[in-house]
């Protein structure tokens, strides 16, 4: 048990520094559309969901979202939209506030969450098929991202946010899915049976 606790928070300890590099670092993005980027922070909460479980890849999500709001609250990429995902920032008389918050924590939880239960069950509808259950997993938990923050920005600044793109809301949600959440779940699904194929080889052989 002291053995598996040691390897269990050695793995996550060396996933966590990935995600920070990518976080406070230009690493961590990527170049889509436009302003639109692509992020690599999902990346280990994925990886960390499909090694270690749901759980720890919850774990993980939330330590991604708490990078997230330190950057955004200190050192903005865009700060015009600084005030979604920070509720210590403002633009004008537009401030953010408690969504701001579920915005920027909840979906980096629930990449976590969804990846690692979605790999659990694909292991018992595909048992012979670990590539397959990696990409698929993988992807449905980078689109749980996308869709969580755009959803949250609609519910929760729908109106500041179309004014400011300067576009309808549905616009801007279809236009960020396919520049930005289709190709970070495509990239997901390629990164994750590539790292945790042999990695799972490994692992089951001490």
């Amino acid at each position: 048990m002291k053995r598996k606790k040691t390897l269990f928070l050695t793995q996550f300890s060396i996933l966590l520094a990935i995600e920070a590099i990518f976080c406070f670092t230009p690493l961590g993005s990527l170049p889509a559309l436009g302003p639109i980027v692509m992020t690599l922070a999902m990346i280990p909460v994925i990886l960390t969901a499909l090694l270690l479980g749901p759980k720890a890849g919850s774990l993980m999500g939330l330590f991604a979202g708490l990078f997230s709001l330190i950057i955004w609250t200190f050192m903005p990429p865009s700060p015009i939209v600084a005030f979604i995902f920070s509720p210590f920032y403002s633009l004008g008389e537009i401030s953010g506030n408690f969504g701001s918050l579920i915005i920027c924590l909840v979906p980096r939880v629930l990449i976590g969450t969804v990846t690692g239960l979605c790999h659990q069950k694909f292991s018992k509808i595909f048992p012979q098929k670990d590539v397959l259950n990696y990409a698929l997993s993988a992807a449905l938990g980078s689109l749980t991202n996308t869709f969580g923050v755009m959803g949250g920005i609609w519910l929760f600044f729908g109106n500041q946010y179309s004014t400011i793109a300067g576009a309808s809301m549905l616009y801007v949600v279809g236009f960020t899915i396919l520049t930005s959440g289709v190709p970070e779940a495509i990239m997901s699904a390629i990164v994750a049976p590539a790292v945790c194929k042999p990695v799972g080889v490994a692992l089951k052989n001490k």
